[in-house]
């Protein structure tokens, strides 16, 4: 069974940068498609990033497009999530998710802090 790991969180300000890794176990990482969603106190959780099991196809949330960039590394089961400008809204705990066999994200990870102070 696919198990993910987050990493990456912490404080900043705003303005500054955090990437978030996702480390995926298992053989098969390159043949599904990963995404990062994130939950604000308070808020449902929402959508922030997809990228395809080859990483050619990526999309994003309308609030994060051009600050926040998905990538993944096939070779190292890790997807990334390079989050720069950083708003006090971007705070939120980031879960990576995973698509596997499914038309649904049904593999979470246990998710990662991300606070921005203002």
């Amino acid at each position: 069974q696919v198990q993910l790991v987050e990493s990456g969180g912490g404080l900043v300000q705003a303005g500054g940068s955090l990437r978030l890794s996702c480390a995926a176990s298992g053989r098969t990482f390159n043949t599904y498609n990963m995404a990062w969603f994130r939950r604000s106190p308070g808020k449902e959780r929402e959508f922030v990033a997809h990228i395809s099991w080859s990483g050619s196809s990526t999309y994003y949330t309308d609030s994060v497009k051009g600050r926040f960039t998905i990538s993944r590394d096939n070779a190292k089961n890790t997807v990334y999530l390079q989050m720069n400008s950083l708003k006090p809204e971007d705070t939120a705990v980031y879960y990576c998710a995973a698509n596997i066999g499914s038309t649904v994200y049904n593999v979470w990870g246990q998710g990662t802090q991300v606070t921005v102070s203002s």
